[in-house]
């Protein structure tokens, strides 16, 4: 089963410079009451994805990533490691709001993947245009079939 893309982040050094530079650039709303002043965005929007503005972990540079929603972070984290990448954040549950981890690929890239479900239900396969009618190569009318009798 696939898994989506539900969130970015980006992680800066001075998070209300970027949460001005942010909101003004792309008129998003950044609301930071919650617990850990975590900038939620929302783009106001029904396309797209929300993210959120915050300080980087302790000891990491500033950058940006994205969040894959997967059932179980643990699994993935371990599944991700057995493919050549590194745990960079355990399964962390921040009560009330989330349970994610975070790994970095073979690459370097890292990936947030946060726990919700990945039961949505599947695009519709594209259907075939329906064919127009055939039209005809003249314009005389059409001969009429004999009958027997």
């Amino acid at each position: 089963m696939g898994a989506a893309v539900v969130h970015f982040e980006i992680n800066a050094r001075d998070t209300k410079r970027a949460w001005t530079f942010y909101s003004t650039l792309f008129d998003w709303t950044i609301d930071t009451n919650n617990p850990i002043n975590y900038g939620m965005v929302t783009t106001g929007l029904a396309s797209g994805i929300g993210g959120g503005i915050g300080d980087p972990p302790q000891g990491a540079a500033p950058g940006a990533t994205f969040y894959v929603r997967v059932e179980d972070v643990k699994g993935y984290l371990d599944k991700a490691v057995r493919l050549g990448g590194k745990v960079v954040v355990p399964e962390t549950v921040i009560p009330e709001m989330v349970t994610f981890g975070m790994f970095a690929d073979p690459e370097g890239n890292v990936i947030g993947l946060v726990k919700g479900p990945q039961s949505d239900l599947p695009k519709p396969p594209r259907r075939a245009p329906a064919k127009p009618p055939r039209k005809r190569s003249s314009s005389r009318p059409r001969p009429r079939k004999r009958t027997r009798r």
